[in-house]
């Protein structure tokens, strides 16, 4: 039995709400109605009024007060809402772990999901797909604190690097958070191109067929880890895995962005 497949087999997985179910169902089909997610969303009282309250946010500047699910949808946008809401779900199904800086796992979580999405607008990729593997990808993080007691303080000790993280759990564990969430996001039945891309976050170069949102997370995992970004930060980003992107790292220095811009305005909460 594998590593993997030995740690899993007594992990009581998270339970997802059905209105998260039915969203994970929307992504596979990529012809899927809008009604499909408003009726989801319609099931869940407080995560319609979540998306209200974002549609109703500065951010967006509706000219009128946003009263209902279809119109917060068409001025949000049906990718983004459904990207958010499942972004919600996932929040809301894991508990609080001892030991954890909860405020600071979502922040982080957050700000790979907007390094994601920026890095995949840049390469004509699905941002909205690459902003939810993003938030993702740390999930896994959360089944091995409540599976093995007392392993988080070993993973999250000072200092840290960009990159420590996966070092440390596949010192402790043989695998990484990416690969425990991958197998979550095939359980929750994700799409594959996410189970895939989970999967190869911590080493891209290694997956075969090579995973575009797989580098796509592993560049953002690295700069969400970052106290903050410059052009000295893009030097340390691995260059096979820029160049298997066609990312030019002259254009990375000339754009990038503050991880606090992609905090709090990007997530319903």
């Amino acid at each position: 039995m594998s590593q993997m497949a030995d740690f899993l087999r007594n992990v009581t997985l998270p339970t997802m709400p059905e209105v998260a179910h039915e969203l994970i169902k929307s992504l596979n089909d990529e012809d899927a109605p809008l009604s499909q997610v408003r009726n989801a969303i319609a099931k869940d009282p407080a995560l319609a009024v979540k998306l209200l309250r974002l549609a109703n946010s500065a951010r967006y500047g509706a000219s009128r007060s946003v009263s209902s699910i279809d119109d917060a949808i068409a001025l949000v946008g049906a990718g983004q809402v459904r990207t958010l809401a499942l972004a919600s779900c996932l929040n809301d199904a894991f508990p609080v772990m001892p030991g954890l800086d909860r405020d600071r796992f979502w922040h982080t979580s957050q700000t790979c999901g907007g390094y994601a999405q920026w890095l995949a607008n840049s390469i004509g990729s699905d941002t909205d797909q690459a902003w939810l593997t993003g938030f993702m990808v740390r999930l896994g993080e959360l089944v091995m604190a409540q599976n093995i007691p007392g392993c988080l303080s070993e993973i999250e000790k000072l200092p840290q690097h960009p990159g420590c993280r996966w070092e440390r759990e596949s010192a402790l564990l043989g695998f990484t958070e990416g690969q425990v969430t991958a197998e979550l996001a095939r359980r929750w039945q994700f799409p594959e191109s996410v189970v895939q891309a989970l999967d190869a976050s911590a080493d891209p170069m290694a997956a075969r067929p090579f995973s575009r949102l797989g580098g796509v997370l592993h560049v953002a995992e690295l700069l969400a880890q970052c106290e903050a970004v410059d052009a000295t930060t893009v030097d340390a980003l691995p260059a096979d895995v820029l160049t298997a992107l066609h990312v030019d790292a002259d254009w990375m220095r000339e754009h990038l962005v503050q991880a606090q811009a992609f905090v709090e305005s990007t997530t319903l909460h």
